[in-house]
Parts: C-alpha cells; structure tokens; sequence
C-alpha cells in the first residue's frame, strides 16, 4: 500500500508553498485551503503556513483577524532572510557582520561595496 501525497507532510507543504507562490496576492489559510480542494482541515493549513513562515519561506502580514501569507519570491531572498535570521539569533550584529565581510572574497566584497554604495544613493 503506497503512501499518498496528501498523507505526507513534505508533500503537504510543497503543496501549500505552490500554491502560495502561484498566487497573484497574499492568501489567508481558508484561501490556501480551498486552493488545495478543502478536504484538509484549516487547522492543518495554518501550521504548514506557520513553519512555512518559520522556516523563511512564506511571510506573513495581517488581514483583518486573520493572516495573509505570501511566498518568498526566490532563492536570493530566501538566503537573505536566512542571513538575517541568523543575524537575529547572535548577540553583537556588528562583531557577526564585520566576520562576514573579513571571510568574503575579493569578488564579493567588491560586489557588496558596490550594492551598498548603490543603496546609498536611493536613500532619501
């Protein structure tokens, strides 16, 4: 007897991300749950929208009473917001930062310089 995707919960939360990032706007959980043909419990949709969240592949902005959940548009974000959660996590940002730019090659400095330097210029 094979497992079905909807049993499991990796297939479950490929799913939700899917669908979440198909969307053409942020979706509350009654949103994803229809999306997904409403044979799962909203309950269930919340908390793989949830570690979604936590895992920093979906965000999340008020909607009334609810959440609305957006998925995180590439890979360069998701890395970004891995970046900073574990700038979150440290005690001394500046110590954390100053190690990140003393390990970075020649190349990526440069490419940082010239990003900050651009960032710089956009600033009001």
């Amino acid at each position: 007897m094979g497992t079905d995707e909807r049993q499991r919960p990796a297939g479950l939360t490929r799913r939700v991300w899917q669908v979440l990032a198909t969307a053409d706007t942020a979706m509350t959980p009654a949103q994803v749950r229809d999306a997904l043909g409403g044979d799962w419990a909203y309950t269930t949709v919340m908390t793989v929208l949830s570690r979604l969240v936590a895992q920093g592949l979906a965000t999340r902005q008020r909607a009334g009473r609810a959440y609305a959940y957006t998925a995180v548009a590439d890979r360069a974000e998701l890395t970004a917001r891995r970046m900073n959660r574990l700038l979150d996590a440290g005690d001394d940002r500046a110590a954390v930062l100053a190690r990140f730019v003393d390990v970075l090659s020649d190349e990526d400095e440069k490419v940082l310089l010239d990003l900050l330097g651009t960032q710089g210029d956009e600033r009001p």
